[in-house]
């Protein structure tokens, strides 16, 4: 029965996806020109917070910090250009994405075991980057 189910189903469910990923983009990649200097600013900053929070090793902060400054990039890409031209960037949006991307690199890098300090580490790094990077955009 199972073989059978297979045969059926399984050419139609590769179809499907083919089409879906290959033929059918849903959106182009987000980053743009400025995502390396947004995740040099995050590295900055994760170093320095993460001698304010005494978490990890430099590295280990620098890693938190770049992951956090490169996720706020992507984030404010991610948003329309009719948006990001009238509101420009978004405080609080580079802040929650900073935090969340510090927690996520903490839980890949285990430099820090805290939770709350990879998230204040990243958060940090997601403020530097709004307040450093605040340029209009050029388009």
């Amino acid at each position: 029965m199972q073989n059978m189910l297979k045969r059926a189903f399984l050419p139609g469910l590769m179809a499907a996806t083919l089409a879906g990923t290959s033929l059918i983009p849903v959106q182009p990649a987000s980053a743009d020109d400025r995502v390396l200097n947004n995740a040099a600013i995050g590295a900055g900053a994760g170093v320095l917070s993460g001698v304010l929070t005494n978490c990890g090793s430099v590295l280990d902060n620098a890693f938190k910090g770049a992951a956090a400054g490169a996720a706020v990039n992507a984030a404010n890409g991610a948003r329309r250009t009719r948006a990001r031209r009238r509101n420009g960037r978004l405080p609080v949006q580079d802040i929650a994405v900073g935090a969340g991307a510090g927690v996520l690199a903490g839980a890949i890098s285990g430099g820090c075991r805290t939770t709350w300090k990879n998230g204040v580490n990243g958060a940090a790094a997601g403020a530097a980057v709004n307040l450093l990077d605040n340029r209009p955009r050029r388009r």
